[in-house]
């Protein structure tokens, strides 16, 4: 018998999650020495120096386990959004919550919704749990989720609903008004996933955070990371903020010490840096200014981002153009697998990096078109 046939329902026909290529992994392929990587969203300016410094002092006890409860990081956290530290639940990056999430809700016979072109990790965790995924089509030439016919796609079945604001892999964002009318209309049954892991680099009228509302709904999580403008991606470290009902239920089914001792006392001394945090996003604002320019100046259409990345549209299948960057040295983000096969995203790296990327992209251009 085929071991497929002993899994549990969902995991036959489930494709693992599409990696972007890392630099190691070009060098290894092509031989390329000089490689750059604008592929996954990270910070090219670092972590805060201040959390690089309380990693080291603190490998000396690394024979220890961590603090199970995280104790000291959800305080800090919960001081950090004006509330008791039972409303935070840490994760192994904030991938975990969404897997949390979904153990805990989802299951055969029930359905998760979330917009197209949505985090690849919405419909992943759907289907591990053996549920259906509801997915409902955003605006043809905004990109933008319409949040009425989300409203209207509503089932009986839908336990879930998973948004991120901004939207990734698209930077697409709502305004607060508009999120909390479409929040005020999802009946309580639902769990709803607000998915902030690039809330930091938004600088956009109107933009809030829904943590604000947590008190309005019962029903309500927000997640965040440590992995984007705070540059902890490899710590693996996320939390998300909920009324103390959810996050005691998330407690039920979250490992024992899934986030690891050097990774809490980063992320709590990299929530003390507003110093860095501000730089990020400062820099973050130039470079995308920087490609959007560059975009313009070669007649290329791009999706308004909110992010820390940007979405190019070449108006044909892009894979030819990512291959060419490729043996540039080049690595950017394809996102066919998220039903956008005409476009590249792009991470806003530094000046230099954003410059070479525009060099490789206009050889790309010319050898292709």
């Amino acid at each position: 018998m085929p071991l497929i046939d002993l899994t549990a329902p969902g995991i036959d026909g489930l494709k693992p999650y599409q990696f972007g290529k890392s630099i190691e992994k070009l060098q290894h392929e092509s031989g390329i020495t000089d490689a750059i990587k604008l592929a996954s969203n990270e910070n090219p300016f670092g972590p805060s120096p201040k959390a690089l410094a309380a990693t080291v002092a603190k490998l000396g006890e690394i024979s220890f386990y961590p603090d199970g409860s995280g104790c000291a990081l959800r305080t800090a956290l919960g001081e950090y959004h004006g509330l008791d530290a039972d409303f935070i639940t840490i994760g192994n990056g904030s991938n975990e919550i969404l897997e949390l999430v979904a153990r805990l809700f989802l299951m055969p016979g029930t359905q998760a919704m979330f917009p197209q072109h949505a985090f690849a990790v919405y419909p992943i965790v759907t289907q591990a749990a053996g549920a259906e995924a509801l997915v409902v089509p955003v605006g043809r030439e905004t990109y933008r989720v319409e949040l009425d016919s989300m409203v209207s796609a509503l089932s009986d079945q839908v336990r879930v609903l998973f948004l991120a604001n901004p939207n990734n892999p698209t930077g697409t964002w709502l305004t607060a008004t508009e999120l909390y009318g479409f929040i005020s209309r999802i009946p309580p049954r639902v769990i709803i996933v607000l998915d902030e892991a690039y809330f930091e680099y938004v600088e956009k009228e109107g933009y809030e955070s829904a943590i604000r509302w947590i008190a309005d709904f019962p029903n309500l999580l927000v997640t965040r990371t440590f992995s984007k403008i705070y540059g902890l991606a490899g710590f693996r470290i996320g939390y998300s903020v909920s009324q103390p009902e959810l996050a005691e239920l998330l407690n039920r089914v979250r490992q024992p010490f899934n986030t690891n001792m050097p990774a809490q006392v980063a992320a709590l001394a990299a929530l003390d840096d507003d110093t860095h945090v501000q730089q990020s996003r400062e820099k973050n604002l130039a470079g995308m200014q920087q490609l959007e320019s560059v975009f313009n100046d070669m007649g290329l259409s791009w999706i308004p981002s909110a992010g820390n990345f940007i979405c190019v549209n070449f108006n044909r299948e892009a894979m030819p153009i990512y291959d060419t960057l490729l043996r540039e040295g080049v690595i950017v983000r394809p996102v066919a697998s998220y039903d956008l096969p005409d476009c590249l995203r792009v991470t806003i790296g530094s000046e230099s990096e954003n410059k070479r990327f525009a060099g490789a992209l206009k050889k790309a251009m010319q050898a292709i078109f």
